[in-house]
């Protein structure tokens, strides 16, 4: 049986390891999402997204009060999450200093690249979802586990702040 928190810890693992976010914004492009490339700092955020301008969900990250979601799924499809969050632009070179890599470099001109920017997502809450639709889920079918029970443990809401 999965808590909020062990589903919460797995989370933050698997974000650092797979790395890849659908991130969409509210309001923007109908809330068309794309393809984002995370990095995680400490245990539990900020992600940071490297980005170019010009950037429709940069510009929106200029607001005070953007919102953003990002669904994610694990490498393995074992675990799935919607978090959501606030959006902010930023050109911290500390951050582009500490998080810069050849991935990310082959992208810009370097680091002093105009049009470079940061997008820091601050987590706030996400839905959480261990995927068991496996060969052991069958198995436990046969032995007449009820699926709906089985999989309340595996599905969590948790605050991410």
């Amino acid at each position: 049986m999965a808590t909020p928190q062990e589903l919460e810890a797995r989370l933050w693992k698997a974000l650092k390891s797979d790395r890849t976010l659908m991130l969409g914004v509210d309001g923007v492009e109908d809330g068309h999402s794309r393809p984002m490339t995370a990095l995680v700092e400490g245990e539990s955020g900020p992600i940071w997204f490297f980005t170019g301008l010009p950037n429709a969900v940069a510009e929106h990250a200029r607001r005070d009060d953007a919102r953003a979601i990002a669904a994610f799924s694990s490498k393995g499809h074992d675990l799935f999450a919607s978090i959501h969050g606030t959006l902010s632009l930023s050109r911290d070179r500390d951050v582009i200093d500490r998080l810069w890599n050849p991935y990310i470099a082959a992208w810009f001109e370097g680091k002093n690249d105009p049009k470079l920017v940061l997008l820091r997502f601050d987590p706030e809450r996400a839905e959480v979802w261990l995927n068991e639709s496996s060969l052991l889920a069958g198995v436990k079918l046969l032995f007449g586990v009820d699926p709906k029970r089985d999989a309340q443990d595996k599905v969590a809401t948790v605050d991410l702040r």
